[in-house]
């Protein structure tokens, strides 16, 4: 598990496998979260190294998710890159207002995405 751990949220099945998928054949440790709520159990459970976050979902959207990780003291270090294809301005400057990483806009390259998780890593070259 030297590669570090990726919580994948996204409520598109075919997003979340594609990401799956690009992330284990990177090496990484990667779990599935479908929906706002189900990311924050996964993270209870066991916190990942970086959390690739959708904005638009059920039950939670992303900004809220956002905004309840930065606001749990013992998940400060998560490193989290949020996924939208919402691209305007203004989304982007809600999603790092609320303490986002990174932000990526969908449709994305996936070395792009590789890159960013990469980037984010603990032990990599900042």
């Amino acid at each position: 598990m030297a590669a570090g751990s990726v919580l994948v949220v996204d409520d598109e099945a075919n997003i979340a496998l594609s990401l799956e998928y690009l992330m284990k054949e990177q090496g990484f440790d990667v779990r599935v979260a479908r929906d706002g709520e189900a990311a924050l159990e996964a993270l209870r459970d066991r916190l990942p190294d970086v959390m690739l976050l959708d904005v638009m979902m059920p039950r939670r959207d992303g900004f809220d998710v956002c905004q309840t990780v930065r606001a749990t003291p013992e998940w400060a270090g998560l490193r989290i890159i949020m996924l939208t294809a919402k691209g305007r301005a203004v989304e982007q400057e809600k999603g790092l207002a609320l303490g986002a990483d990174d932000y990526i806009t969908k449709p994305f390259s996936t070395r792009d995405v590789v890159a960013r998780v990469r980037h984010y890593m603990p032990g990599a070259d900042s």
